[in-house]
């Protein structure tokens, strides 16, 4: 009886101490906590309640009957979605757009980093990172709104390139073999900038002793940015990398809604902009929900290999 007391005593004292360190740490953090506070408010209402409206993609969703009348279908949209003609071709476009920016614009900023890196000029180094952010809060709208003018046919500054060289106007907007290479484009110059931003961080956290010795071993500045700076900021790289994997299909559906056209439906239309057709358009609620939780399913399995394949090559992981 008595052994049971003391142990019951030095649980309720570990207990209490454990209570007193959280709201020592509380007290200590509490204006930190308060800054992040918006952040958490943001995940619960927009990215974990509306995780709540999942049930309608296995259910005939009625606007009037509300969710839980409505009738239960189980898996029928699902299979409806990959029963479609479109199915293929939605998920060849917009595998192929996500690759293209993983390719080609992940590695851009990065790139980017490393050349204002070995800017010796302070004022010239600013002047180019205040340029190359301005492009990032630009809103899509403008964004393909300039597109459109730079490659317009008639008075695009592109085609008057073309023209003064002595060939013939071409109409990139209504060409299907082009739209991804002018879309991958426009995202590189709109994010390259920003994106550069948690590169140049990370260099800033190098040990400027590695550079030294770098030195004094012979290095130039070439062989001190791929031996001393590169693989300094490689665990940002690789982590980076894998969330942009996650997101290969999860292409922004603003740009795309707003540079394509049915002329490049075949190579244009993508994922969330049949979602946005069959959803919002058509008022489809049930067969838009399940194919976005198909979207999201995909990612997440994009994510774990990219993080498994990391971790098993490299010490690098999310997780």
């Amino acid at each position: 009886m008595q052994k049971e007391t003391v142990i019951n005593n030095r649980t309720l004292l570990v207990n209490r101490s454990k209570k007193a360190r959280w709201v020592k740490q509380f007290h200590t953090n509490k204006y930190l906590l308060l800054l992040f506070l918006p952040c958490l408010l943001y995940y619960i209402l927009f990215k974990y309640v509306p995780i709540f409206g999942i049930v309608i993609s296995f259910k005939d969703y009625n606007l009037f009957k509300g969710i839980w009348a409505s009738e239960w279908v189980g898996f029928k949209y699902y299979t409806m979605f990959f029963n479609n003609p479109d199915f293929y071709k939605l998920l060849r476009n917009t595998l192929l757009i996500g690759l293209y920016k993983l390719l080609f614009e992940f590695p851009a900023p990065i790139i980017m980093a490393l050349l204002l890196n070995e800017l010796r000029n302070q004022m010239f180094k600013r002047f180019v990172q205040t340029v190359s952010y301005l492009p990032h809060f630009i809103s899509n709208v403008v964004v393909a709104g300039m597109v459109t003018l730079f490659l317009s046919p008639s008075f695009g500054i592109v085609n008057k390139v073309i023209a003064f060289l002595g060939f013939k106007p071409i109409n990139f907007m209504v060409m299907p073999e082009l739209f991804r290479s002018i879309y991958v484009s426009s995202e590189i110059w709109q994010h390259l900038g920003w994106s550069a931003i948690i590169y140049l961080a990370a260099i800033t956290a190098i040990d400027p002793q590695l550079y030294e010795a770098a030195e004094m071993d012979g290095a130039n500045r070439w062989k001190k940015a791929i031996h001393v700076t590169v693989p300094g900021i490689l665990p940002v790289i690789v982590i980076l990398f894998i969330l942009n994997v996650g997101q290969v299909l999860e292409i922004g559906f603003e740009k795309v809604f707003l540079l394509y056209n049915a002329a490049t439906y075949e190579t244009a239309d993508i994922i969330s902009t049949y979602v946005y057709r069959t959803g919002i358009v058509q008022g489809n609620f049930s067969y838009a929900a399940a194919i976005d939780l198909f979207t999201g399913l995909i990612s997440l399995v994009f994510l774990t290999s990219a993080n498994y394949l990391s971790r098993k090559f490299s010490d690098e992981s999310l997780w």
